[in-house]
């Protein structure tokens, strides 16, 4: 997502320098383009000390408070890892900053320290949420997040909750904001004084610098992400990765081409590998393919896959969207991320999700409620539950059906979701920062912002005078008790 951003703002004669550690240099953007190429941070060497897992597949089994924790973990170790890299430092230590960049482009997902640089060129901030939304968003852009439809990222539930969907719902909200607030906070902001505390006499924290926030650009867009309140500053533009589809590798069309009964396109992504299953689960899904009609066309890292069917075809790479727009391909088998969700609907494809992590099953469960997908569970999986749910998404035709409807509403916007990011990227430039789409919650103390101090009020005003009624009874009945005492002394 942020790489097509880049290649556009490019391709409109805008000056980039991009902070990155996947190069374009490749790409030959030209001379308006410069890199600094960061080292990659080893985000499952730190994945596998700390859960001790082995592959991307262990984290199926994972709680939700230990995603949550892992999350913020990595961001922190990462923050720091990019900040402290020679040339960003270059960039932090420059003498003269004023007057040399207009705009600070930065991923939003538990990198928060990377505002810093914002705020030392005096330059607005744009935000890019490449995971969609996240429940912290309310305290970050200002507004209240009503908790009984819109459920937290790391729930596997839709906007249609139940009682105690909504209950765990609130409980793991409210721990993500405690944490966010007690340990995760502090943390990036001791790893931002590490950084610029030798530069400035006044370092701000976190919540400081996200207050300055001008716009967030969502990876998001109807109907993968369900109606929620949001603020003027916040934009969706999910699917702005997608371009228009290229020709397939010649042997990949052939393959897909000759198709006759359709085919099947398999991939988990590129930090789930396939290749890691173990062989029982690799056994139940080529029994499977071997008894379809169907070609299947599986993204599979290893060199060789044992007793591979004779319509099944293996790459260790696809270039999935383009796959995903051929006419043949009638059924993804996926994982459940974001962009290949959002790649699915585009092109029209009924998804069989596998989910393992974050919020894969969030989208699988969306996809479900839609009508377009089902869900199987890796863990349970067998030869009967996966032959019935490629069955029924090949056979019935309410999945294609419910598919197209969906990608008629993610298609059917006012202005494509590439040219709206480039709109409000040039609206920031144009206006200084757009200081007046901020919502003014986010300069709110957490009190003021939830109306904990009008409630308190409120509480009082309903309270006092049923306290004062209630100690002038207590007084009247002990002024009672007495005289009937004195009362009785003197009947004595």
């Amino acid at each position: 997502m942020t790489d097509a951003i880049i290649r556009e703002l490019v391709k409109r004669g805008h000056e980039v320098t991009f902070i990155t550690p996947l190069s374009l240099a490749k790409e030959n953007l030209g001379p308006n383009y410069r890199e600094i190429l960061l080292p990659k941070y080893d985000t499952w060497a730190d994945i596998s000390s700390m859960m001790k897992t082995k592959s991307a597949l262990d984290m199926i089994d994972m709680s939700k408070l230990t995603h949550m924790r892992l999350g913020q973990h990595i961001g922190i170790k990462s923050t720091d890892f990019g900040l402290a890299h020679s040339e960003v430092q270059e960039l932090i230590h420059a003498k003269d900053k004023r007057g040399k960049f207009d705009l600070l482009l930065v991923e939003q997902f538990h990198n928060e320290g990377a505002l810093m640089l914002g705020y030392i060129y005096e330059i607005p901030a744009i935000t890019i949420a490449t995971f969609a939304y996240a429940n912290h968003f309310s305290q970050v852009f200002g507004f209240v997040n009503p908790l009984a439809y819109v459920p937290n990222i790391l729930l596997s539930c839709t906007d249609r909750m139940s009682l105690w969907e909504r209950l765990e719902n609130v409980v793991i909200s409210t721990a993500e904001d405690v944490v966010r607030e007690v340990s995760y906070y502090p943390q990036q902001d001791a790893v931002i004084r590490k950084h610029f505390g030798g530069i400035l006499p006044h370092v701000p924290t976190v919540k400081q610098l996200e207050q300055n926030i001008s716009v967030i650009l969502l990876n998001s867009y109807l109907p993968l992400t369900s109606p929620r309140p949001m603020t003027q500053n916040m934009i969706s533009v999910g699917g702005l990765h997608i371009l228009p589809p290229k020709t397939l590798p010649e042997h990949i069309r052939s393959y897909l081409d000759n198709a006759e009964y359709g085919a099947i396109y398999f991939s988990l992504g590129s930090q789930v590998r396939s290749a890691d299953m173990p062989p029982e689960k690799l056994g139940i899904f080529l029994e499977v393919f071997a008894s379809l009609k169907q070609r299947v066309l599986w993204k599979f890292e290893d060199d060789q896959l044992p007793n591979l069917p004779d319509n099944v075809k293996v790459e260790k790479w696809l270039p999935q969207a383009d796959i995903l727009a051929h006419p043949n391909v009638k059924v993804f088998i996926a994982h459940g991320g974001l962009f290949g969700m959002q790649e699915a609907v585009y092109h029209a494809v009924p998804v069989l999700g596998m989910p393992f992590y974050f919020d894969q099953d969030i989208n699988i469960k969306a996809g479900q409620a839609a009508g377009y997908s089902i869900r199987v569970d890796y863990r349970t999986i067998s030869k009967d539950l996966l032959r019935s749910a490629l069955h029924e998404l090949l056979t019935d035709p309410k999945y294609q059906a419910n598919m197209d409807k969906a990608s008629r509403i993610f298609r059917d916007r006012p202005l494509g979701a590439m040219d709206t990011a480039m709109y409000w990227i040039n609206y920031v430039v144009e206006h200084r920062g757009a200081a007046h789409l901020v919502a003014a919650g986010v300069h709110l103390p957490w009190y003021q912002f939830y109306l904990l101090d009008v409630t308190a009020i409120m509480l009082a005003m309903v309270l006092l005078p049923l306290l004062t009624l209630y100690v002038l009874g207590r007084k009247m009945k002990s002024v009672r008790a007495i005289r009937a005492l004195e009362k009785e002394a003197k009947s004595e």
